[in-house]
């Protein structure tokens, strides 16, 4: 969203509504923060978020279109839509029917939640899916939804913040990596992202066990969604840690500077999510210049161009909205053969991480995705006014 509305600014006037507080150093004009209504401060966390989208949807007045941003937001764009009389547009980064685990995380909240995404969808002017992947998840989901109203534009990267350091800034990120307990004269399979069931990490901390002695496992993962999960990693690396060194695992977010100083020091980035619309990580990898061996589901395959900027690692799935792998032996021995694959080839693996650095220059630049999303809003603005 920061990305987003940073590249619109040069094409129109853009007023961003987020979470979270007041923002008040960011120094940009046109961010305006909103806390949940004391009313509700330890309510439910749906009602809590439903208390903050009323506080946007009465502040938008006077724009021309609202663009909202996964369910939190939808609410919001909902009601702004309703209220002001004019179009709102929504981005789909994930669907709540195939996230059902957040009941375990928001209790009858999910219900809520899932009443506000669905409702949302079906009065959309326009819905913005993340890749192909997710508009046919869409689709399915919601089959009320009209196809012509869901249109596929991907997510970008900062091709100049994400990127490999050179001269000074390479000293400085040595220094990040060792400060961390990554050695950076070892090879190294890294993985980020939060710790939810989708993003896969209990199949990946299996698979590690098949790596080679002497490459590192990095988990720059935390903000588990539900103790059950936080407690299910924690005693999985527990135990991996016991039988093999070189094991990682950085639970705060690191400054941007940071995590890409541990990218840097890496030799290859895995994605074993069983559930991903696109995987903006993969992007962020492969910026910095490295192969990335993910799982072939979801929006992952419009982003790794098989055997040239990494590996896709089959897997066959439960169609009951939870993704798991139907054979779970099978995904974490073929994603463990992956990754040793990648590591016997330090050469091609460069190589690869060549290649994807220009995939993402081609294709995923922030600059013509903002294009791309202007032209869909002036789309959407014609057909209201028709």
């Amino acid at each position: 969203m920061a990305e987003l509305s940073a590249v619109l600014r040069s094409h129109a006037d853009v007023r961003v509504h987020c979470f979270d507080g007041p923002r008040t150093d960011l120094g940009i004009e046109g961010v305006t923060g909103y806390s949940v209504p004391a009313e509700l401060d330890g309510a439910n966390a749906t009602l809590a978020t439903m208390g903050v989208d009323l506080q946007i949807a009465d502040r938008v007045a006077g724009a021309d279109l609202v663009h909202s941003h996964t369910w939190y937001a939808n609410f919001a764009g909902h009601m702004a839509s309703l209220l002001h009389g004019i179009p709102h547009i929504l981005s789909a980064h994930s669907l709540e029917p195939l996230r059902p685990w957040k009941a375990e995380q928001l209790g009858g909240g999910y219900a809520v939640s899932s009443w506000i995404e669905k409702s949302a969808y079906e009065a959309a002017a326009g819905i913005i899916a993340v890749s192909g992947g997710m508009r046919n998840d869409i689709l399915r989901s919601y089959p009320n939804v009209d196809p012509a109203k869901v249109h596929v534009i991907h997510n970008g990267i900062d091709l100049s913040g994400w990127q490999r350091p050179s001269g000074e800034d390479a000293a400085r990120a040595d220094e990040v990596v060792r400060r961390l307990g990554i050695d950076p004269e070892l090879p190294a399979v890294v993985f980020v992202g939060r710790i939810t069931r989708q993003k896969g990490l209990p199949y990946l901390l299996q698979a590690a066990e098949q790596l080679p002695e002497g490459v590192q496992l990095i988990m720059c993962a935390g903000a588990p969604d539900t103790p059950e999960i936080a407690r299910e990693v924690s005693q999985a690396f527990a135990g991996l840690a016991e039988r093999r060194s070189g094991v990682v695992w950085i639970e705060e977010m690191l400054p941007r500077e940071e995590l890409v100083a541990v990218l840097a020091a890496s030799t290859v980035f895995v994605c074993p999510s069983i559930y991903e619309p696109l995987g903006i990580v993969n992007l962020e990898a492969m910026a910095v210049g490295l192969p990335v061996v993910g799982s072939a589901t979801g929006g992952i395959p419009e982003v790794i161009d098989d055997g040239v900027t990494g590996y896709l690692v089959p897997i066959e799935q439960m169609q009951d909205g939870t993704g798991t792998p139907l054979d779970p032996d099978r995904f974490v021995s073929d994603l463990a053969q992956t990754l040793n694959r990648v590591l016997a080839d330090p050469q091609r693996a460069k190589e690869m991480g060549v290649a994807a650095r220009k995939r993402v220059e081609d294709h995923f630049s922030w600059e013509a995705i903002g294009q791309r999303t202007m032209e869909l809003y002036r789309q959407i603005l014609d057909e209201q006014s028709r």
